[in-house]
């Protein structure tokens, strides 16, 4: 058994070749269907996207510990680092996108607040049962781990700009499993395309699109090799505050032109010159630019 059929197996995946006439016909594509729930424990089931999550925050707080240990920071001051960073990108993605994509739902109503705040969704009848967080703006989350940040420096003392630059060095392999969360629960598909590589998502459709999650999985994983390398050459510029600036203006960069690849969220970004994830990322890309390049040149100076 090869390893592609082992992993189409466990996924519940397969490949299929559409027939001819139709969009991209004749090419062999990726049949994309796993199951939402990796495992039980009894009554109790795990989602593969909280998987993804979980194990995206353990790497990062894997390598923070051993940047701090490198820099011979004390134990105690990093401790809080991971519950400031869990709350900042939860509340912040929570929040983001609530308010920015679907405010008419989460702002217009009481239930609809609650269900912002509360993993739960409240039925018509009055009833609710527990959904997860459906809905998580990478833009929110980085802001909110930000604010976060600055917190966590002003209860510790530490540098603010060594911390972000070490949280920078980090947040590559987080985003990366975050984006194969979202592509094992077949959500922010990518738009329909014939290239020979594209996923069928057959919780949306049978049309063949672009595997946008996986992309940016693939992107991200590439920015933290790129970070760990710099970094294991020139250890001297955490501090300067490029490894911060480097990791915003990478990821909303790429962030920006994979949107060209995927279908919009909400039906209010239809018709729109950009939508709502490229215009949310060009802050976040001028500001990385602007502390990439100031840092180099602190650096130089070193």
């Amino acid at each position: 058994m090869s390893v592609l059929t082992t992993v189409s197996s466990i996924l519940n995946t397969s490949l299929t070749t559409l027939p001819s006439g139709g969009v991209g016909g004749g090419f062999l594509f990726i049949l994309w269907n796993p199951d939402l729930e990796a495992f039980h424990i009894g009554g109790l089931g795990f989602r593969w996207y909280s998987l993804c999550w979980l194990v995206g925050l353990l790497l990062a707080y894997l390598v923070v510990k051993q940047l701090y240990k490198e820099q011979k920071i004390k134990d105690e001051l990093f401790e809080p680092l991971f519950m400031y960073c869990f709350l900042g990108i939860l509340i912040g993605a929570r929040l983001g996108h609530c308010i920015f994509y679907q405010p008419d739902y989460f702002l217009t109503s009481w239930n609809g607040f609650l269900e912002m705040l509360l993993p739960i969704h409240i039925d018509p009848q009055g009833g609710w049962h527990m959904t997860g967080y459906q809905g998580l703006a990478s833009h929110g989350g980085t802001a909110g781990i930000i604010l976060a940040l600055i917190l966590y420096v002003r209860k510790t003392g530490l540098g603010l700009w060594r911390v972000v630059d070490n949280i920078g060095i980090a947040t590559g392999i987080t985003a990366c499993f975050i984006r194969l969360g979202n592509l094992m629960n077949s959500e922010i598909i990518g738009r329909v395309t014939d290239v020979p590589w594209a996923f069928i998502f057959e919780r949306v459709d049978m049309q063949p699109r672009h595997p946008g999650q996986l992309y940016e999985a693939i992107a991200y994983a590439l920015l933290f090799v790129i970070m760990w390398i710099i970094y294991r050459r020139r250890p001297q510029m955490v501090g300067t505050g490029f490894f911060f600036g480097l990791c915003l203006f990478y990821i909303f960069t790429f962030r920006f032109f994979i949107e060209y690849t995927k279908e919009v969220q909400e039906a209010f970004e239809e018709g729109l010159l950009f939508d709502m994830g490229q215009l949310l990322s060009v802050p976040f890309v001028l500001v990385g630019g602007w502390y990439m390049v100031k840092g180099w040149k602190k650096a130089q100076k070193l």
